[in-house]
């Protein structure tokens, strides 16, 4: 554990759900984890007792990814743990593979058409994740391979990769999105738990991670209990969210808007139970609120003093990536250096000049 986990509490410590199990750590409100085939390794998944017109049942928060492992967990927890009840309705907080994989597959009922479940998402979210997986978006990798190549990263085996998965990598982790869905929007309140014990769920939009990303609040309504945060990957204990620039949108700026979401969170209790999409429950929201500012600005000297000469995004990677990084990652970490290096540029700190050999340099303005 580093020191910045080391300040916030973890109440179950390092206890965690196996695939196919569940941890109860509220009444009504349950911790899944599904394996990811990336080196982030996981997801949690959040199963909520739940009734709508009568009917008692489940609402699930996020899906995982459509792998054969995640489905036959899955069907595991159908047999089992769900007892007989259907799935009411499917909360994804963000368009992500790994939010929103099994989605349809949810919806249906899994491999047995067990039920017919909505998608409750934001619109923008849905959106994205219908057009990706619809085979939308950069089909043959050019505009994919142009974001990069112009950022510095010219390696051809990197490119090469980047090709070869752009149009397939989405939908093959998810391969259908349901063709209907219930929006929701910031501000929002659901009411989801058992007749006589639901809890009243705010919903909370953020970005700079994603373009709509919703959270979940619950202000302890039930007795006694804390307040709890289904965070999503707004806010996560060990490791910094994502935020990056990616073609679609090369001129943007993520960064700023990511914290100023973060900022808004500070408005919820200090003691609120954080359920986070990968790592462990935790509480200290505003202690982790303030380590990611502090990381940020910290990264945002380094980045400004790096750009003493010009520097390009690939630059940028080994000054905010000490590790190796295998070509999955490295495609994150491009995007996260540019999102660094947009953020001081819009802010005027950075000036950025495009080479004859089309890359993006910045340097101290």
């Amino acid at each position: 554990m580093n020191p910045e986990e080391a300040a916030l509490a973890y109440p179950w410590a390092d206890a965690i759900p196996s695939p196919g199990t569940v941890m109860t750590l509220r009444p009504g409100v349950h911790w899944l984890r599904m394996p990811l085939p990336f080196a982030l390794d996981h997801i949690n998944l959040w199963l909520l007792d739940d009734e709508i017109e009568g009917v008692r049942g489940w609402t699930v928060v996020d899906c995982g990814v459509a792998t054969e492992a995640t489905r036959a967990a899955w069907e595991q927890l159908f047999d089992g743990v769900f007892d007989g009840r259907p799935l009411l309705r499917v909360i994804a907080t963000h368009y992500h593979p790994d939010h929103l994989g099994n989605a349809d597959w949810l919806c249906r009922g899994g491999a047995r058409a067990r039920w017919q479940a909505p998608l409750w998402m934001s619109a923008t979210e849905y959106a994205y994740g219908r057009f990706l997986s619809a085979g939308g978006g950069d089909v043959d990798g050019a505009a994919s391979v142009a974001h990069i190549g112009g950022q510095g990263l010219q390696d051809e085996g990197a490119l090469r990769m980047v090709r070869a998965r752009s149009g397939k990598y989405y939908p093959s982790l998810v391969p259908a999105v349901p063709t209907g869905f219930r929006r929701i929007n910031d501000g929002d309140e659901i009411a989801i738990g058992a007749r006589g014990g639901k809890r009243i769920f705010r919903i909370l939009v953020g970005s700079g991670h994603s373009p709509e990303h919703v959270s979940l609040f619950s202000g302890g309504s039930l007795g006694a209990e804390t307040p709890l945060l289904i965070a999503g990957d707004m806010v996560l204990p060990r490791i910094s969210t994502n935020v990056s620039v990616w073609d679609i949108e090369p001129e943007g700026d993520p960064l700023p808007r990511y914290l100023h979401s973060l900022d808004r969170l500070l408005t919820l209790p200090q003691n609120t139970l954080v359920l986070p999409s990968h790592g462990k429950p935790f509480v200290g929201l505003h202690t982790r609120i303030a380590q990611q500012h502090a990381h940020h600005d910290a990264r945002l000297q380094e980045v400004e003093a790096a750009c003493s000469e010009p520097r390009s995004a690939a630059d940028i990677v080994p000054v905010l990536f000490k590790r190796t990084l295998d070509m999955h990652q490295m495609t994150f970490a491009i995007g996260e250096s540019i999102a660094h290096l947009h953020a001081l540029w819009h802010q005027g700190r950075l000036s950025r000049t495009r080479d004859a050999d089309g890359v993006f340099r910045f340097r101290q303005a």
